[in-house]
């Protein structure tokens, strides 16, 4: 038996609960369980492209917010957890255009 669809959680769409589905999601319940950083976390890991506004609107919508109601503080706060959440991702065998791209401000923040 499975619970209720991935978007069924607010700010989640389609494409949205794809990449979470290859992740290894199953439904709202596994995601609430594990929690936004987690589950953002895997989803980096098994191949979705880090951007900071999904990241916000997962964190949102496991509130019940809209995803446009990060704002001041709480956004600089999330801006902060998004990018260690990202570094720790971030593999030692960087392209070469990566590492430029960091060097310019334009690494994994783009």
């Amino acid at each position: 038996m499975s619970g209720a669809p991935l978007t069924s959680i607010r700010n989640i769409g389609p494409a949205m609960a794809q990449e979470m589905q290859r992740a290894g999601f199953r439904d709202a319940d596994h995601l609430r369980d594990l929690g936004a950083d987690a589950a953002y976390a895997r989803m980096i890991d098994t191949g979705t492209r880090p951007h900071f506004i999904g990241y916000y609107a997962l964190v949102m919508g496991l509130h019940g917010r809209p995803w446009n109601d990060c704002q001041g503080d709480e956004k600089t706060r999330l801006r902060a957890s998004f990018d260690a959440l990202c570094a720790a991702r971030k593999t030692p065998d960087n392209s070469a255009i990566e590492a430029e791209l960091d060097k310019l401000g334009l690494g994994l923040r783009r």
